[in-house]
């Protein structure tokens, strides 16, 4: 096994706490995989850890992009491979942690996303969704590809986009061009831990309370910063959960007791598509946790799996 450990699960399930115990332990540095926390000045809502909760362990890949920047996961891998390069170079483990499935497994696959030549595709197909809106271009998509169609939901325009634009560009579908990236050796061969819990509404209430405490931290008061700052509410950062939200309630859409209801139910099904995608690893060493977990007992799992993989 290479010097790097993995821990994944759904959002609130303890992965910071356990990833920053277990940096201290195995002199580690921690990459977060989170596509959300790589946005300056969106802390509260994305649960980015503060300085104490980071317990002096080296952060990577938080706060590399301004809000109103587009991010990709082609950027990501590149910059949080340079990362993982420049902490074993140095003799140190690498810990990865965090919950955005398609990161970490393009990062770990070693995946390459060539940028395609300024043919104008990109465009055309951007002025197409202006004009004639995404009914269309959806249904072209399932002409081309239907495994992707079935994969993305019509209202991810970027992605329907990237699809189209990808079969446009190279003659091969995005569908194709993944199943041949899977088959390729992974570029690392990291441990992998994941954190759930065995009764799935115990996690629930920790995202519910999660959620409250991120109003009463003042998640309204960052939001308004973001856009007082000038940035669109149709930015992609703004589209984050928790986000999107609280923009249609400082427009006047609704009460802020019915934009956290929503932003707790938006994260419990967020939770369920983490869980499908993270259980679909054979090699995740799975901790179910109890209602009440017990950290010390985590922590001591937690370690008997590195220790058992060198990690």
């Amino acid at each position: 096994m290479d010097n790097i450990l993995c821990i994944v699960g759904p959002t609130a399930s303890g992965k910071t706490r356990l990833s920053v115990a277990l940096a201290q332990e195995l002199d580690a540095e921690i990459v977060s995989f989170d596509s959300m926390q790589v946005y300056c000045g969106m802390d509260i809502g994305t649960a980015k850890p503060t300085i104490e909760e980071r317990g002096g362990i080296h952060h990577h890949m938080f706060d590399v992009v301004q809000p109103w920047e587009e991010f990709s996961v082609s950027r990501y891998v590149e910059m949080a491979d340079a990362c993982v390069q420049d902490i074993l170079s140095r003799g140190k483990k690498v810990i990865l942690v965090g919950g955005t499935g398609l990161y970490i497994d393009s990062l770990i696959l070693g995946r390459e996303f060539a940028p395609f030549p300024a043919t104008g595709r990109r465009e055309e197909l951007q002025k197409r969704l202006e004009t004639e809106g995404i009914e269309p271009l959806f249904s072209e998509l399932k002409r081309i590809d239907p495994q992707a169609a079935e994969n993305i939901h019509p209202a991810n325009h970027k992605r329907v986009l990237r699809a189209l634009e990808v079969f446009l560009e190279t003659g091969t579908t995005i569908s194709e061009h993944n199943r041949q990236s899977k088959l390729q050796k992974p570029k690392y061969e990291p441990t992998w831990i994941g954190l759930d819990y065995v009764n799935r509404e115990a996690l629930y209430r920790r995202i519910d309370l999660r959620v409250e405490t991120m109003i009463e931290q003042g998640l309204a008061e960052e939001v308004e910063r973001l856009l007082a700052s000038g940035i669109s509410s149709d930015a992609t950062s703004l589209q984050a959960i928790g986000y999107k939200e609280l923009v249609a309630y400082l427009k006047g859409e609704g009460s802020l007791q019915e934009a956290k209801e929503t932003i707790q139910r938006s994260s419990r099904r967020y939770a369920k598509r983490q869980r499908t995608w993270f259980y679909r690893n054979e090699k995740v060493n799975w901790l179910l946790l109890p209602d009440k977990p017990d950290f010390e007992s985590i922590f001591r799992q937690a370690r008997q799996i590195c220790t058992k993989n060198d990690t």
